[in-house]
Formats: C-alpha cells, sequence, structure tokens
C-alpha cells in the first residue's frame, strides 16, 4: 500500500488538477492512502473534504516582498514548517510528495527532501511559479502542460482534467444542459465566464452588447461570478446567473466562449473542442496570455486584451465571426487538435516514475512506472 502527499492549494488552479491526478491514482490503487496538504484559507478546505480526500493544514506563509517585521518572522516560521512537515512524513509513512505549486508546495519539497522521500511535481502556467521553480532542483520529475515552459527537467504531460471534463460527452449531454439552464435548443450558444469571482471588463462588455449578440442568431449563458456588478439586461435569449456548480454542463452547452485565460479554462476548452475569445486577466506576471498561445497559434481562439475588449470589438469582430457558423466549427477543430484529456493519467505515470526510481525498480502499484 503506497502512501501520496499531495501538496497545493489556494486556487482552482492548483487544487482542481490536484484533485484530477489523486483521482487517476485511486483509480489504479483504490487501497492508497491519500493525504493532502492545503491551507485552511484556501478552496482545497471545502473542495478536498468533500471529495472524499483527507486533508492537513499547513500555516499560509507568503515569500516577504520587503524588508519589514513579517521578513523578520518568515525565516523561524517557515522553517518550524518544514520541521513539523518532514515529522508528519516520516510519521505518516508517506511514500512520495506530490507537488502542485503554490504556497504549501515549498515547505513540502524541503520537508520531503529532509525526510528522503521522492518528489514529483506539476507546473499548470506557461510561465513557472517560484514554488515548482525551486522544487525542480529537488527532483528530475516534473510534469508541465505547455511545451514553452521553462522549467528544470519539465516534461509535458498535459493538463489533469477534472473527472467530469475529462468524461464529458458534450453531445450526449447537450439536450440535458439545455434544460438545466433554460436554453433554446435551436439557436447555438454563447458562453461568457470570467471566472468564480468574476470580471468587470469581461462582464460588463457582454452586457452592453447583449442586444447585438442575440441579434446575430445566438443565445448567451452569461456567469458573472460572484462579486459581479453587472445587471440582468433582460432581454430574450440572454440568461445571466452568478454562479455555476455544473460547469460541465455550461460547457456541453456551450458553442464558442468568451472567457480568461487561465491554464485550466484554457485546456478544458481546447480539450472539448470548444472555441473562444480569451481576455488575460491584466493583473499579474503576464502567464494568461501564454497560457493562450498554443491554441490561439492553432487557430482555435483569439487573444483579446483586457482594454480592449469594448462594444465596439465585439459589434466589428465577434459578431461577424459568430455569424460564420462554418468558422465556428472550424475553430473548434482547431482548439480540439491541441487539447488532451490524458493529463492525469500521464501525471499518474510520472509520480509512479518517482516512486519507480526511489525504490530502485518497477512500481508494482502503478503500471508503466519504472525507474
Amino acid at each position: 500500500m503506497t502512501t501520496y502527499l499531495l501538496a497545493g492549494g489556494g486556487t482552482a488552479g492548483h487544487v482542481n488538477p490536484l484533485l484530477a491526478v489523486a483521482d487517476a491514482i485511486r483509480a489504479r490503487e483504490p487501497d492508497a492512502v491519500m493525504i493532502v496538504l492545503g491551507t485552511r484559507e484556501g478552496l482545497e478546505a471545502r473542495l478536498v473534504p468533500e471529495r472524499g480526500y483527507e486533508l492537513i493544514f499547513v500555516p499560509r506563509l507568503p515569500f516577504p516582498r520587503r524588508p519589514n517585521r513579517a521578513a523578520i518572522l518568515f525565516l523561524p516560521r517557515f522553517n518550524r514548517a518544514v520541521s513539523d512537515l518532514a515529522a508528519v512524513l516520516r510519521a505518516r509513512k508517506v511514500d512520495v510528495v506530490v507537488g502542485f505549486g503554490g504556497y504549501v508546495s515549498t515547505p513540502a519539497y524541503l520537508a520531503a527532501r529532509r525526510a528522503g522521500i521522492p518528489i514529483a511535481i506539476h507546473e499548470a502556467n506557461f510561465r513557472a511559479g517560484l514554488a515548482n521553480r525551486l522544487g525542480a532542483w529537488l527532483t528530475t520529475r516534473v510534469g508541465v502542460v505547455f511545451p514553452g515552459t521553462r522549467i528544470r527537467h519539465g516534461r509535458v504531460v498535459g493538463m489533469p482534467l477534472r473527472p467530469e471534463i475529462q468524461n464529458l460527452d458534450r453531445a450526449g449531454v447537450r439536450a440535458e444542459a439545455l434544460r438545466f439552464f433554460d436554453l433554446d435548443p435551436d439557436r447555438p450558444t454563447l458562453l461568457v465566464t470570467g471566472g468564480s469571482l468574476g470580471a468587470r471588463r469581461l462582464n460588463g462588455t457582454a452586457v452592453e452588447s447583449a442586444s447585438a449578440l442575440v441579434a446575430a442568431g445566438w443565445q448567451v449563458l452569461h456567469i458573472t461570478g460572484q462579486k459581479s456588478e453587472v445587471s440582468d439586461p433582460g432581454i430574450d435569449h440572454y440568461r445571466m446567473i452568478e454562479y455555476c456548480d455544473r460547469m460541465d454542463l455550461a460547457l456541453a452547452g456551450a458553442d464558442f466562449a468568451v472567457s480568461r485565460a487561465g491554464a485550466g479554462t484554457v485546456c478544458e476548452l481546447s480539450a472539448l473542442g470548444i472555441p473562444a475569445v480569451y481576455v488575460p486577466y491584466p493583473v499579474g506576471n503576464g502567464e494568461q496570455r501564454f497560457n493562450a498561445a498554443s491554441v490561439v497559434s492553432a487557430g482555435g481562439g483569439i487573444l483579446i486584451d483586457d482594454a480592449a475588449f469594448l462594444p465596439a470589438w465585439v459589434a466589428d469582430e465577434l459578431v461577424p465571426l459568430l455569424r460564420d457558423r462554418p468558422r465556428v466549427r472550424a475553430m473548434g477543430e482547431l482548439a480540439a487538435s491541441v487539447g488532451g484529456r490524458d493529463g492525469a493519467e500521464r501525471m499518474a505515470d510520472l509520480v509512479g516514475e518517482a516512486l519507480g526510481r526511489a525504490r530502485g525498480g518497477v512500481n508494482p502499484a502503478i503500471p508503466g512506472a519504472d525507474a
């Protein structure tokens, strides 16, 4: 019986791939012990127990950016977290640590190194985060989503997708999806979503463009996010909801999408063959623009800056595109050409390699793993 510790949390971009890999490993090895390391503040505090996995916590210790009291206290607190975690790894007889980035992964990598436990890493974004760049110096088993990601020992495994997305039969459940959202089966559907918290520019432009989008023969399913400031335009064929806990059905009903370009979103849309306009988040290190680069280069998506995503652009560029149904279908095929649904299995293989190497041979619990 193998004991796995999977570290990652804070955002859906870390938690969803972690859970997908955990599910893939559990499917291969039903008696495996799965422990997830996270923070009390992150999404993992809710999502991990809901999926039935054990969750243990580590203090949220962001790296200090300036010399102040927090910086002075950081190092002893961090060292204590690493020591405590190393003791947990030994006490629970953990066989391998699998990290997905974020605050909790750095102490997990260092604790694993201290305890002599092998490490495997998954990096979801085109631009690797600090925790995974550090961890990549401690292992040769590093899985990435995008071919151009610059990180030591990076190997393309793809994005581990949630089972409900990985196994989604869009055509088979489309009718159910349209009924679920009270949509018209005779109109194609434009899905607009800016993520769980929404996106001000994306939401505002979509609402201002509502009449033009509907006049193009489409219907809109607009997921605004829980902190949205827009109001429902109140026109036929425009369905606005604040939150969606059945994104599998939203994607099953979608024929085109307008969304942010988070790595998970880009990979889910591409895997399902849904063409999209990607509006990268304008704050941060700019990784969202790079996340969408492959599908945009293939012709399965269009990239537009947040500042340029205005009603005039929708009228001049998006509406004519939506009226061109053959082009929309062709874009979907091109999106699917760069998508993949086997990321969780391929990452599970990489974890098996880490175990096999540490044990000096093949890991019998995971098919295909070798030294």
